[in-house]
């Protein structure tokens, strides 16, 4: 199933169609907030993870979870590198095999970097003592 739309448009249709092969937990801005998307998720076991609006009430939240949204930008520093120094251009490409092609030899690329970016190896909370109280 193909659909065309606007990159600024909000569609939940076309979210529920990429969503159908993705298991675990799924980050999301707080503009992907409604009942019905939570409840399609969570039916097929993805967790969405996003922040609070203002008008929310403060739900229990894994640490981990927690840690990860507010580290999203890390996130995004990688896909920034791999868009401007390997090359990846956010453009609509003509086909399908045209991007795999344009992803596949952009992390090639991103294999012979010597310096490579990386999102939180290593993270462990007994390191950081962030849960340390006494």
């Amino acid at each position: 199933m193909k659909k065309k739309t606007m990159m600024n448009d909000k569609d939940p249709k076309v979210f529920k169609v990429l969503a159908k092969r993705l298991d675990g937990k799924l980050f999301a801005d707080k503009g992907y907030i409604s009942q019905k998307l939570f409840d399609f998720l969570f039916e097929d076991g993805i967790q969405l993870m996003t922040g609070l609006r203002v008008n929310m009430k403060n739900k229990l939240m894994p640490f981990y979870d927690r840690m990860m949204l507010r580290k999203r930008y890390i996130i995004k520093t990688i896909n920034d590198l791999l868009k401007n120094t390997a090359q990846i251009v956010h453009s609509r490409h003509r086909s399908m095999t045209n991007f795999i092609m344009n992803l596949v030899s952009a992390l090639g690329a991103y294999c012979f970097f010597e310096n490579k970016a990386e999102a939180l190896q290593g993270y462990c909370i007994e390191d950081t003592k962030q849960l340390a109280l006494f």
